[in-house]
């Protein structure tokens, strides 16, 4: 069995990844930034749980100091953040920074030493990045940096892979599917395949990411065609 780890591992996406390696057998560590959340969703699907908060970057060492060993590494913590150069929330931007790019490389600096060179890293982006909406000033930002962190990574790494997934509208997912059905029609529209993405989409791109030897440095993304409109 392979050591998985999932950083934000307790909810949406994440959680369905977790889920997915843990009932492939693999022996699977999961983060949130509750302790009691991470222990009780880790016992639900046979996995392990650890409290970690990546806005506290200096504590993400001690954190993981129980981590043995990683073949697999995904970083799939999000922040829903809605903020405009109109009305900027500098203390909003630098949580949302801070969390996705200083915390996203603590974790992989603390995780690699516990790495061999067939390990393999998936970071979470998002098409924001490519299409911004109102609010998403430094939702855009953060993501397009995900696509450098993830070459710079896969540079210094190497031969360790490391990749990025970078869904757009999930359907089914717990932030989307509470939304009106005519919002999600909308977008819905605006995909060649008449479709949304869904979660198992992702957990399938992710896995295909995990375990493709030939695939490095990527961004991959998961939209249904949704730029090419």
């Amino acid at each position: 069995m392979s050591g998985v780890v999932v950083v934000g591992g307790t909810a949406g996406i994440g959680l369905a990844i977790a889920r997915a390696r843990a009932e492939r057998g693999d022996e699977v560590v999961l983060t949130g930034r509750d302790a009691h959340r991470a222990d009780t969703v880790a016992k639900e699907i046979g996995a392990h749980g650890i409290a970690l908060d990546l806005s506290r970057p200096r504590e993400i060492a001690s954190a993981l100091a129980g981590v043995e060993r990683v073949g697999h590494l995904v970083l799939a913590a999000v922040s829903r953040d809605r903020n405009t150069v109109t009305a900027y929330d500098i203390e909003a931007a630098q949580h949302l920074v801070t969390l996705k790019l200083v915390g996203y490389t603590e974790v992989v600096h603390t995780l690699v030493p516990r790495m061999t060179q067939e390990s393999a890293v998936v970071v979470f982006g998002g098409q924001a990045k490519e299409r911004p909406y109102p609010g998403a000033t430094t939702v855009a930002t953060v993501n397009a940096g995900v696509t450098g962190l993830v070459r710079t990574l896969a540079t210094e790494l190497a031969p360790i892979r490391v990749n990025a997934v970078h869904p757009g509208i999930v359907g089914d997912s717990p932030y989307w599917s509470d939304k009106p059905a005519e919002v999600l029609e909308n977008y819905r529209a605006q995909t060649p395949t008449g479709r949304l993405a869904r979660m198992r989409d992702v957990v399938d791109a992710v896995d295909f990411l995990l375990r493709n030897e030939a695939v490095d440095g990527v961004d991959l993304a998961v939209d249904g065609g949704w730029l090419l409109r």
